[in-house]
């Protein structure tokens, strides 16, 4: 593992192509935690991403806590539609990853910047979150922007493996 590029991921998840890989060109950074709940309660909580950003509410989310339950509805994604509050919706594959791009207002603060969240199965009842960022930022600023993503990511990967366990819990 390289911090600040790949944090969480195994080699083969570094290794992996990603559909934010053909979105975006440049540099890539691979974020990934294990999950205690299958897949489909996992990509669930993927989802969510399109309601709320789930890092630290105070500077993604101007203060309003992300939702710690389920938005009916939320899994009915559509191309176009914003995730994470600043990219749009490019593509998915239902129950496995969905792929955004940053939108006009993510191009501000971001550049071009391409992003794919995935539930990976492991197991029965486990499975891996993965996400893969690749943006265009230029040396240096883009050192700087994948540290500052890895503090902010780490508490979003956090935060929705802990909601997909405790839904996981309460299913069983």
């Amino acid at each position: 593992m390289s911090l600040p590029w790949d944090w969480g991921a195994t080699p083969a998840e570094v290794a992996r192509r990603y559909p934010a890989d053909d979105a975006a060109t440049g540099r890539a950074m691979t974020r990934a935690v294990a999950v205690a709940a299958p897949a489909p309660v996992l990509w669930r909580w993927l989802c969510q991403v399109a309601v709320a950003p789930y890092s630290y509410d105070w500077i993604d989310n101007l203060g309003r806590q992300s939702p710690r339950e389920l938005t009916p509805g939320a899994e009915r994604l559509e191309l176009g539609q914003t995730m994470a509050v600043v990219f749009r919706l490019t593509g998915f594959e239902e129950g496995h990853h969905w792929t955004a791009v940053t939108g006009e207002r993510g191009r501000r603060l971001l550049g071009t910047t391409a992003v794919t969240y995935a539930a990976e199965p492991a197991g029965a009842d486990v499975s891996r979150l993965v996400c893969r960022m690749v943006t265009t930022w230029p040396r240096p600023a883009v050192d700087a922007l994948a540290w500052g993503d890895l503090v902010m990511m780490r508490k979003q990967l956090h935060t929705l493996r802990d909601l997909a366990e405790e839904t996981a819990r309460a299913t069983t």
